[in-house]
């Protein structure tokens, strides 16, 4: 059994955010509280699997949320070809999560069932539980499912031998963490189960929720899935990039190894 590597590729950052947007309980809302977006990238010989897509310069403009880098132009660092990807892990199908799927055509795609019931749900019928989703992300993944290139999950899945699927929802109703095998332990990619460690390690909410309870119950199970809890990887803080070690280039950080400096809160 062989362990997988596992990279954290940024492709944009929003820094005009306050703790407001990422705290509900928080005593400093007015302070500044930046966010980066990331795609993480699992590889074990010559099996790749993709987790999430981000989102291109098309959704960029339409939302007013640049991005630095097409998430195609991320990629290349690995020799990664959008058409030659096989699999890709849909760990929630907000717009920075799967705003990407377009790019990646061939690839074959896991979701958790409850995930598409929600998008495609009466949920949707209100503004505010709508407002992460793009009607042409979701269609996409119902395309995919059309054509036979979609697999659901109910709960826990194993996607390969060492990578398994694991449903929190809370943020998003069947929001998805990916648990990795690594030379360090067992890895786990919170997606935005834990936007942030402070969400996590203090148990302090994400304003985005559809239910807060599973979303605090999701902190426990983050860390009953991870070795230990430093290998619980957040989906968007902007720490990933000085705790892990860059590697291969600037906006990269390999995550298998474990981290190498302290955790700050």
């Amino acid at each position: 059994m062989s362990d997988w590597q596992v990279h954290a590729v940024k492709y944009a950052d929003r820094n005009a955010r306050t703790r407001a947007d990422s705290f509900i309980f928080d005593a400093h809302h007015d302070s500044p509280h930046p966010m980066d977006y990331y795609i993480w990238v699992l590889r074990n010989g010559s099996q790749t699997i993709l987790v999430d897509t981000g989102y291109d310069t098309e959704e960029a403009t339409a939302r007013d949320r640049p991005i630095q880098l097409d998430p195609r132009d991320a990629l290349r660092p690995f020799d990664i070809r959008p058409d030659d990807v096989t699999d890709v892990i849909v760990t929630h199908l907000h717009y920075d999560h799967a705003g990407g799927l377009r790019l990646f055509p061939n690839a074959h795609l896991h979701l958790q069932t409850a995930e598409m019931a929600y998008a495609t749900g009466p949920c949707m019928c209100h503004d505010t539980l709508r407002m992460p989703f793009t009607a042409g992300h979701v269609c996409e993944a119902v395309t995919r499912l059309y054509a036979g290139k979609l697999t659901f999950y109910d709960g826990d899945g194993e996607i390969a031998e060492g990578v398994s699927v694991h449903c929190i929802g809370g943020h998003s109703r069947g929001l998805q963490a990916v648990r990795v095998r690594t030379q360090a332990g067992w890895l786990v990619l919170a997606s935005d189960a834990a936007h942030y460690y402070e969400n996590l390690w203090l148990k302090k909410p994400f304003p985005i929720v559809v239910d807060l309870q599973d979303m605090l119950d999701g902190y426990g199970r983050l860390e009953r899935l991870a070795s230990t809890r430093a290998l619980i990887v957040p989906g968007h803080d902007p720490q990933v990039r000085d705790v892990f070690v860059q590697d291969l280039a600037p906006h990269i950080v390999r995550l298998d190894v474990g981290p190498q400096k302290a955790i700050e809160l």
